[in-house]
């Protein structure tokens, strides 16, 4: 009988790395009914799904993820199979060894078969994370298609593909009730949508014109968000010589569109996503206090200052009373 695990063991010195490599010999039998989806920070963030099969765990790299609905396939690379005990690894595999980067379980469950052969895998998957039915279509190679083939639960909405930004009117005066406004800086950058999905960045400017290329640097901030898909607005600010990522709202999270929300929810959510990193960060915000943060923006050689009702929508393209920007004042 032909060793499945062959190649697996070819490609890995178990003196190296922590990953699992048993000795040849007979394979454990089970149900065939566990899967594993581990998220592996390696050259490329992806997320590989393993099904146990025959006493291996059948593999395929994904480099976005499982499609969260019917309207998009996702690449899915045919791997390896690897040992059941990889159903439980999580760690460091070294550099320059095969896979090297950081591995944990992203979702572990069962799943049940609808179909297996060569070239089509029809699964149920039921784990914390992820539910539903999907299939795997061979293409060409080792290349496959994961589609998802039963509509999402719950309310999930779609990523927007372009959203136009909002933006603020200019005021010469502090509005009457300041205290209704959350207080930020106005910054005096390059504004920038992020649309971040499946670990991948797409940065629009105010035209929304695709201008990731640009700004190659951001990339590892949507890697930070492992599977998380994400809209923020913010700018491209220039510090000390070096741009950064000033992330100052938050339109879509997770499947959920956030354009109705107030602001003062929608910057709740955005500081929940903690966006901080070494070339990005979140803007900080401070509601009632215009008039410290104008001499804090005058002592710092802003522009001026933003302030946000806290109970306002964003409303995508428009110029809108709801947002006010105050130009500086001198400080002292």
């Amino acid at each position: 009988m032909a060793d499945k695990l062959e190649t697996y063991r070819a490609k890995r010195d178990a003196t190296r790395t922590g990953e699992p490599v048993p000795a040849e010999g007979p394979l454990p039998r089970g149900e065939d009914d566990t899967f594993v989806i581990q998220e592996h920070h390696a050259r490329s963030l992806h997320w590989d799904l393993r099904l146990e099969r025959g006493g291996v765990l059948v593999s395929w790299a994904i480099p976005k993820g499982l499609p969260p609905d019917p309207a998009t396939n996702h690449l899915a690379v045919h791997t390896e199979d690897h040992p059941m005990e990889y159903a439980r690894f999580e760690g460091e595999i070294p550099k320059g060894e095969y896979g090297g980067g950081t591995m944990t379980i992203w979702d572990r469950g069962h799943y049940a078969t609808e179909k297996w052969s060569d070239r089509e895998v029809k699964i149920v998957l039921t784990g914390s994370r992820v539910a539903g039915r999907y299939v795997l279509f061979r293409t060409r190679g080792r290349n496959w298609m994961i589609h998802r083939m039963d509509p999402p639960s719950g309310r999930w909405e779609p990523p927007p593909a372009s959203l136009a930004p909002m933006t603020p009117v200019t005021r010469a005066r502090v509005p009457r009730d300041p205290e209704a406004y959350a207080w930020e800086f106005w910054w005096g950058g390059a504004r920038a949508l992020a649309y971040v999905e499946g670990g991948r960045l797409t940065l629009r400017d105010a035209g929304g014109a695709d201008v990731t290329g640009e700004h190659r640097w951001l990339r590892p901030l949507a890697e930070a968000f492992g599977s998380r898909a994400a809209v923020l607005d913010g700018e491209v600010v220039t510090f000390a010589g070096a741009a950064v990522y000033v992330a100052y709202d938050l339109l879509y999270d997770d499947g959920r569109s956030l354009l109705d929300e107030p602001f003062e929810r929608r910057r709740l959510g955005l500081e929940g996503l903690a966006v901080d990193g070494p070339r990005w960060q979140t803007a900080p915000s401070w509601p009632g206090e215009v008039d410290a943060v104008r001499r804090a923006a005058a002592e710092q050689g802003l522009p001026g200052v933003v302030g946000k009702r806290l109970g306002s929508a964003y409303a995508p393209g428009e110029e809108s009373p709801a947002w006010v920007r105050l130009p500086g004042k001198a400080s002292g």
